[in-house]
Formats: C-alpha cells, sequence, structure tokens
C-alpha cells in the first residue's frame, strides 16, 4: 500500500494545495486497487500534479511505465515543465515523444521511412557480415601460409561467399536508404542517451540535437523509450488502435505494465471517434482503377467489378442528393449529404449493389483485397531495390479495405453511413467521399482501458461522471471532483436574465439591442480585458458590430473567426487593457488557453451555444438513443445537452487561474436563470454541478453594472475612478 511520503516525494513544489493532497491520496488508493479514476478539478488547481504524482510513485513501486497524453498544444508543454520539476527532485526518466511526420530529417512519408529503415539495416548487417568474412578470409589465409590441410577449402568457401555479400552491398547500395538511420546503427549513441536522460527533452531539442550530428532523432527516441518511467505524448499514440500497439512496443512494455493519465479528458469521445472513423475519396477510387489496368494479374478483372461499381454508385448517389442549386454552392470544405434510410440500408450501398454486375460482391472483395497486398509488396521491393525514388501507396488495396469494412459494418449500430463532396480547387469540379462515421466511441476507448493497467482521466469538465463512464466503457471508476480554492469573494458568477437566445430569435431587433446593453456594461466596467462567447462566429461578427457603432463602448474590440489568424489576434487582445474579444464557444479559444490577470478580467457566454445540427451530431443522437433505449432522453443528453455545458464551463474557466486572480464570469440567457426549470429541456441551469449552481447569482440586464461595479470596487481592482453606471 501506498504511503503519503511514497508518493508526495515526488511533489515538486513547497507544499500541494488542500484539494491536491487530498486528490492525490484518493489517486493513490485507487491504483493501489487497480481501479480506474476520474478526477475533476478547477482550471489553475494542479491537476496534472495530482494525478502525476501519485502515478509515478505508483508505477515505481510496481515496476510500470506512466504516459500522460494530451491533445492540446499548451497542455503539452506544460507538461514538459511538470516533469522537468519533478525529475529535479526524484531521478525519473522520462521522454516527450512525438509521431515521425514532425520530427523526420529527410520529409519523407511513414511507408516511405518504414521502407528505408528496413533497407538500411539490412545495408548495415551486411556490412557486419563482410567484415565478419573478411576476418575469417583473413584468418584462413594465415593458416594456409603456415601448411594447414583444408585451409584452402575452407577459405575458397568463405571468399565465394564474401563475395556473394559483396553483390548484395552493391545492390543495396543502389537502392534507398536513410543515412541519418545509417550514422544511427554504425556510430557510438551514448553519448546521445547520456544526454537525453540529463533531464525532460522536447521532441524539438532532439530533432536539433540529432540533425546537428547527422542521427535520426526519432528512431533514437524510439530506443530510448524502453522502460522509461515516464512518456508524454498525444492522445493519437493512445486511441488509433494500430499505433497503440506500435507504441506499446516501442515502450517494451504490455498494456497491463502501463498506467495512462489522459488531460482534458472530455475530449476523448471526439478524438476516439474521429480515429474510428473511415472515409474513401472519389479520387482515390479513380487512381484504384487505373492501377488496376496495368495489373497483369487474373484478380484484376474481379477487382474493378466491385471498385468500379462503387465508384459509379457513389457518383450516382451524391448527383440524385444534390439538391436544385446546391452543387453551385458546394466550397472547399467536405459538404454532407444525406443518404441512411431508418428501415433499410444506406442509399449508396443500394446504388453499389444495384450496379453491380460480377460473380459475388464478397468474393470479388476477398480478391482484391489479395491483389491489393501482392501489389502493395511489390512497390515496397521497388523502393528498396531503389527501381522507384518514392515508396507507392497501393490504391486498390485502400479502396478495397474500405468497401469490405464499409458492406461488413456499415449497418452495425454507432456506423453511419456518410457522403460528403468538395469542390477540387484546381479543376472547379465537385467530387464525392464515401464515410463510415463511428457515432459511439467506446468501441475504440473500451478495449484501451480494459488492456492497461490503470487509467486516470482529468478535466476541468467531466462531469457527469455516468456519461463519461457510458460513452468510454469505463467499469467502476474511482470519482473525485474538487472545486475552485481560491477565495470565493474574489469571484463572482452571474446568469443574466436576458432574452433566450434561440436560433429564431437572433434575428429579432430587441433581443439584439438587450444583448448588446448587457455586453456594453460588461465591457465598460470590466478593470481589464473582458472575453465574449458566443453559439457560433457568425453571433460573434453581428454583436462585435453591434458594439462598434455604440459611443458608450470606448474599448479596442478584437473578431475572432474560422478565417482568423486566432493566435496573433489573442496576443494583440492580450497586450493592452480596456480591450473585448468576441469569439465562438466552438473555436479554439474556449479550453486549453489561459487568459491570466488583467488579460481577461470579465468572461461571459451568450446563449446556450448548442452545437450546429447537422447529419453528424443527428446520428450520434440516435446511436445513443438506441444504444441506452432504457433511458428516456439518452441521444439529447449524451449528445447535445452534455457537451454543449462542458463547453460552457471550460469557457468559464479562461478566468481566475491563480489564487491572487479575480473575475466575473457571466451566463447571459435565462436558461441559465432559476426561471428555467419551467423551460423543460431547454432551461439548462440543473446542468451544472450543484456546486456550481449554488454559486450562480441571477442578475436583471439593467442592474448587471451595478453588480460589476460593486465587485470590482470592492476589490479595488480599478486603476482609477471606476466608471459612473
Amino acid at each position: 500500500m501506498s504511503t503519503t511520503g511514497e508518493y508526495e516525494r515526488f511533489f515538486p513544489y513547497e507544499e500541494p494545495y488542500p484539494n491536491q493532497r487530498s486528490a492525490m491520496g484518493e489517486i493513490a488508493g485507487a491504483l493501489d486497487e487497480e481501479r480506474d479514476v476520474l478526477l475533476e478539478g478547477a482550471p489553475g488547481t494542479g491537476k496534472t500534479l495530482s494525478a502525476l504524482v501519485p502515478a509515478l510513485a505508483y508505477a515505481r513501486r510496481t515496476d510500470k511505465t506512466v504516459v500522460i497524453t494530451t491533445n492540446v498544444h499548451q497542455q503539452m508543454r506544460q507538461f514538459v515543465e511538470d516533469a522537468r520539476a519533478i525529475t529535479r527532485e526524484e531521478p525519473v526518466r522520462a521522454v516527450v515523444f512525438k509521431g515521425k511526420s514532425s520530427m523526420c530529417h529527410i520529409d519523407v512519408e511513414y511507408q516511405e521511412c518504414q521502407t528505408l529503415r528496413d533497407t538500411t539495416r539490412t545495408l548495415v548487417e551486411k556490412e557486419e557480415e563482410r567484415e565478419e568474412l573478411t576476418e575469417q578470409a583473413e584468418a584462413l589465409l594465415d593458416r594456409i601460409r603456415a601448411g594447414e590441410d583444408r585451409a584452402g577449402d575452407a577459405r575458397s568457401a568463405v571468399t565465394d561467399e564474401l563475395d556473394a555479400v559483396e553483390s548484395d552491398l552493391e545492390e543495396l547500395r543502389d537502392g534507398n536508404v536513410c543515412e541519418h538511420y545509417y550514422n544511427n546503427l554504425v556510430g557510438d549513441t551514448d553519448e546521445f542517451f547520456g544526454w537525453l536522460f540529463e533531464g525532460v527533452r522536447t521532441p524539438e531539442e532532439i530533432y536539433e540535437y540529432a540533425d546537428e550530428r547527422q542521427l535520426c532523432g526519432y528512431e533514437l527516441l524510439k530506443e530510448g523509450m524502453e522502460a522509461v518511467d515516464l512518456v508524454v505524448c498525444n492522445y493519437h499514440h493512445l486511441l488509433d488502435p494500430n499505433i497503440r500497439e506500435q507504441f506499446f512496443r516501442w515502450l517494451g512494455r504490455d498494456p497491463e505494465d502501463v498506467v495512462t493519465v489522459f488531460d482534458e479528458a472530455h475530449n476523448i469521445e471526439s478524438t476516439a471517434r474521429d480515429h474510428a472513423s473511415r472515409t474513401l475519396t472519389e479520387n482515390t477510387l479513380e487512381e484504384a482503377l487505373s492501377e488496376l489496368e496495368d495489373a497483369d494479374d487474373s484478380r484484376a478483372e474481379p477487382a474493378e467489378n466491385v471498385l468500379s461499381a462503387f465508384l459509379g454508385a457513389l457518383r450516382g448517389t451524391y448527383d440524385d442528393a444534390l439538391g436544385f442549386g446546391e452543387r453551385e454552392q458546394v466550397g472547399d470544405d467536405w459538404h454532407d449529404l444525406s443518404i441512411a434510410n431508418p428501415d433499410r440500408r444506406d442509399d449508396l450501398t443500394l446504388a453499389f449493389l444495384d450496379r453491380y454486375e460480377g460473380r459475388g460482391i464478397s468474393s470479388e472483395i476477398d480478391l482484391a483485397l489479395q491483389l491489393g497486398r501482392t501489389l502493395d509488396r511489390e512497390y515496397e521491393e521497388a523502393y528498396r531495390d531503389g527501381t522507384a525514388t518514392t515508396r507507392a501507396e497501393c490504391q486498390t488495396l485502400q479502396a478495397a479495405e474500405f468497401v469490405a469494412a464499409w458492406m461488413a459494418d456499415g449497418g452495425k449500430l454507432g456506423q453511419h453511413p456518410l457522403c460528403s463532396v468538395r469542390r477540387d480547387g484546381a479543376t472547379d469540379e465537385v467530387y464525392g467521399r464515401a464515410e463510415l462515421y463511428t457515432c459511439i466511441p467506446r468501441e475504440v476507448t473500451e478495449t484501451l482501458f480494459e488492456e492497461v493497467h490503470a487509467s486516470i482521466l482529468m478535466s476541468a469538465t467531466l462531469r457527469p461522471f455516468d456519461v463519461i463512464e457510458d460513452v468510454l466503457g469505463l467499469s467502476d471508476p474511482a470519482t473525485m471532483a474538487y472545486g475552485l480554492e481560491y477565495p470565493e469573494e474574489r469571484r463572482r458568477t452571474l446568469a443574466v436574465e436576458a432574452p433566450a437566445l434561440f436560433s429564431s430569435e437572433r434575428g429579432n431587433p430587441e433581443t439584439q439591442s438587450a444583448i448588446a446593453d448587457v455586453l456594453a456594461d460588461a465591457t465598460r466596467f470590466t478593470p481589464g480585458n473582458a472575453l465574449f462567447f458566443f453559439p457560433s462566429y457568425a453571433e460573434a461578427e453581428r454583436y462585435h458590430e453591434l458594439l462598434r457603432s455604440r459611443p458608450d463602448v470606448g474599448s479596442r474590440l478584437f473578431l475572432d473567426g474560422s478565417d482568423v489568424d486566432t493566435e496573433s489576434t489573442r496576443r494583440s487582445f492580450v497586450d493592452g487593457d480596456d480591450a473585448a474579444l468576441f469569439t465562438s464557444l466552438w473555436g479554439t479559444l474556449a479550453e486549453g488557453v489561459s487568459f491570466d490577470g488583467d488579460d481577461a478580467r470579465t468572461v461571459a457566454v451568450v446563449g446556450v451555444p448548442y452545437p450546429h445540427l447537422s447529419e453528424r451530431l443527428e446520428a450520434i443522437q440516435d446511436a445513443y438513443d438506441r444504444a441506452y433505449d432504457d433511458r428516456e432522453g439518452a441521444g439529447w443528453r449524451y449528445a447535445v445537452e452534455i457537451p454543449t455545458i462542458r463547453k460552457t464551463r471550460q469557457a468559464l474557466g479562461r478566468v481566475i487561474r491563480a489564487p491572487d486572480d479575480f473575475g466575473v464570469r457571466l451566463l447571459v440567457d435565462k436558461r441559465y436563470t432559476q426561471q428555467s426549470v419551467e423551460m423543460g429541456k431547454y432551461g439548462v441551469r440543473e446542468s451544472f454541478p450543484r456546486e456550481e449552481r449554488a454559486e450562480l447569482v441571477d442578475v436583471a440586464p439593467e442592474k448587471l453594472k451595478f453588480s460589476m461595479l460593486n465587485f470590482y470596487a470592492d476589490l479595488d481592482a480599478y486603476a482609477g475612478e471606476p466608471p459612473r453606471p
């Protein structure tokens, strides 16, 4: 069993917050029981160390490896800083891992890299074999000179073998090899590993170190990962099943010897859904058919039967689905078309079955897969021996694998068939894509959480815990929630009784005027910057323009958008006071970004920012309704309500990031107020955790300025005279 001293000796600072100490103790106990953990902690309260410290202590005692992961770049940097602080207290071997694409010195694709790696290793092995044979030949020559019988015959056999090796080497040198990886294999890399474990090195530092010495930092890092104490990585190393298998192999660990820690764990659902979904474009099908025309193989005809029928069905399906004038409106982004049917297979499958004229779909798909694998091996060999300058990808194999999955899985619960179109920028033509969209991510995540020893999932917005358990497939996890430790008198959370910003009301001039008045007051009475989140970029732009035209708003006003350099806008916004930034809650600033001190004293969420209703969202809702048909309204709750409230709570967490911080948080819509209980499922106040509801203070729109003035004045926050109400 763990003891307080055992895990706290990893803690890198003088004293944990009380909530940190409590969380570390609970997590240590859960790990002793080999249970997963769900940890919710308010922003800025040290969740990372609360999870990492007991996990490292447990791993040290039980010979495990801790893998901590996030999908937020800023949080990755924070992990590195925390790991460096821990290593100053305890000798922890830690590595920070990124994918090959960000660390490759010669900029080749994954398949090319794999081939180069294999060819280069074979070259080095042949060179080592030549050296051994040369030494044998020289030794036998000495024995011949000494008059030893049979030495001549033995040397003749060795030299014949040496000639064969020299011939192999000549062919390998004519092929494709990686000089950086070659230097890894033939050089002394002890200096690199000594440097690597002197501290916690970033992938950028590793790349620079290796590049200066003409080494492959990526392959060296993979070698250095074996049996380390801590690995920092991105979500996809764990959520992609194929990458995960390799990743554990590089660690030299079986899954049961790994403890995973997921930061921003409310994002696992959407990320896992993306990794599980599969797509096939019209272009890939065309390239596959062109590939088959050149294939001198009896399996080419059945493969063409399948793929040409699927291509024709795809084109016919999106042509039929595009309404009048819709084709002309298709732009550069993928545009989804509805093809699913409630009582039978989707329109694309039906069109495929109607067009297909071969000798059996199942058998001909199998032949297409076989041929695809054969062609892929040929491409591998051509690149390996240098007859090809690049490692070609087999389009037939990609297309056949997708069609096989489409026919096998397209009708299963949680798999939603989609057809999408976009415009080709080069030709201005519209082309299509088929997609199997995974609605229920537990198909990906449940296996992961079953395989590893234990997992800690942490976020500022994990609750309700029962939803995250269902969605991700967790079994009986330990749950713990910690609110803000900072003094309650240094924050105020106000529910403004403004009109409900239903989509049907957004164009109402009276509604716009009322909300603009609220935002103008919020801007004027904030001693510092104000940050405003809206249901969409269009609404952000609407209110940005409304406030720009008002003489009573003297602040610098910034507008974020889908076509705006958000980071540049953010830097300009925080570079000064008395500014307001208008953005979408579904953009990149609502989570994973800190606004410290005067960078944002007031934050407002305007309206209830439900996600845009789409084919995908409706499919997710329907899948959850069917999967949990014993729970009324499960689809709405799991797919819409809970994700929206989590995003809202994330946005509110952009302010008050430290014990000496202070600020006002506004929910601008009467659906957040106490009267919302009369609005049925559209009232959202009850969806917030109990202690957060207890802090919500209802305020009339015309009284907001007085509430803010009193709060900030009590804290002496105004640098000069406070604004006049």
